[in-house]
């Protein structure tokens, strides 16, 4: 859908995603309609289909798209000022505090379950939002690098792709079990590494 041509065009639409989000993480994706939808956003037939023409799977694309964008917000303002470790340990309760109130029900996951991961809409929501994830923790660890707090040798975008894979295990295991245990094991670890860096780092001094 080509983007919405005014101010007001563009609010309208991004408050029926986020309607439509609300209403999708209250009944889950299998038993919305778009008539629900349409109750909650108090949108008519017409003007859904005008922003989203190809129906219900280009709204919960939408929506998806939402989700991740909402997964990184949750972790902020930690995630985008990672130059402490006591930054990094507020970052750590923030993914923790977050994935634990969610619970085993992942609405990004339920989207993509509905819509098929293997759409190229799909594909592409993940793929950034994995992205920007990994940027913004490699982003912390060159402000630690650049406080002297650990190694100028520390392989920055090779951690932070081991440590949101930790973090990504660690959630797919709490949503199967309920149990958070891999989840923190996957940060606590992350996060000593970095510390083992920066002990590197001091006893070069």
């Amino acid at each position: 859908m080509p983007d919405a041509p005014t101010a007001k065009g563009r609010a309208t639409r991004a408050r029926i995603v986020a309607g439509a989000a609300e209403v999708l993480r209250e009944q889950g994706v299998a038993f919305t309609t778009l008539d629900d939808i349409r109750s909650r956003t108090g949108t008519s037939k017409s003007q859904l289909f005008h922003y989203f023409p190809d129906g219900k799977d280009e709204l919960l694309l939408a929506v998806a798209r939402f989700e991740a964008d909402r997964v990184l917000e949750d972790q902020q303002p930690h995630l985008g000022r990672l130059d402490s470790w006591e930054s990094w340990h507020e970052w750590r309760n923030a993914v923790v505090e977050r994935y634990e109130r969610q619970g085993d029900h992942c609405p990004l996951g339920a989207l993509f379950l509905q819509v098929g991961r293997s759409r190229p809409g799909a594909r592409a929501i993940v793929t950034e939002l994995m992205r920007q994830w990994q940027q913004q923790l490699a982003r912390g660890m060159r402000a630690l690098q650049a406080n002297g707090l650990v190694s100028p040798a520390l392989d920055v975008d090779r951690t932070a792709a081991a440590l949101l894979a930790g973090i990504q295990g660690g959630v797919t295991i709490m949503m199967s079990t309920g149990d958070s245990t891999h989840l923190t094991s996957a940060l606590d670890t992350g996060i000593e590494h970095l510390r083992a860096a920066a002990a590197t780092a001091t006893s070069r001094h």
